[in-house]
């Protein structure tokens, strides 16, 4: 179980990855020994999994990014994932649910590059059967991680609340539910 000091050090950490310890350890309130262990013991149990710099992609000459929604072929996710593992201009693979299989977050220098890499590289894949892609309009914010101290209480909303649809998948099945 984290506590409150553990969710003080990663919020630190959050805003400055390179905090010295005796600088996270006065913003937190503890001793720098203190601070040390508590954040090798986050490292240990695989909370903290690395430290990266935070870049301006439009500053980089990646000025067009767009989401990618993929539907995947059951039996060849392993080649799937390993391709598109290995495409530098995929920053982001996440597996989900719904009508798609997963979402791609790619980056681009211009349209045409971007065309290249969805219809060219992705949507050829054989592993694809399915391409859905929303060009980015512009980047609001991005967090790198969210703690669940965080995170308020909200009311349910209950299923009936017309947010929801429901796809049937086997044609057999009764629409009942």
């Amino acid at each position: 179980m984290l506590d409150q000091i553990a969710y003080d050090i990663l919020r630190a950490l959050r805003r400055n990855g390179r905090i010295s310890i005796a600088a996270l350890a006065q913003e937190v309130g503890i001793s720098r020994a203190s601070a040390y262990s508590r954040v090798e013991s986050l490292s240990r149990a695989g909370i903290i999994t690395g430290y990266t710099a935070e870049v301006d992609t439009t500053g980089l000459g990646l000025g067009v990014s767009a989401l990618v929604f993929c539907t995947v072929q059951p039996q060849s996710w392993t080649a799937f994932l390993h391709a598109i593992g290995e495409m530098p201009d995929v920053e982001s693979a996440r597996v989900m649910t719904g009508e798609h299989d997963v979402m791609l977050i790619v980056r681009s220098t211009d349209m045409e590059s971007m065309q290249s890499l969805v219809i060219g590289a992705i949507a050829n894949m054989p592993e694809v059967t399915k391409v859905e892609t929303a060009i980015v309009m512009g980047e609001v914010f991005r967090r790198p991680f969210v703690l669940p101290d965080e995170i308020p209480h909200r009311d349910p909303i209950g299923v009936d609340s017309g947010l929801m649809r429901f796809t049937r998948t086997d044609q057999s099945r009764s629409t009942r539910v």
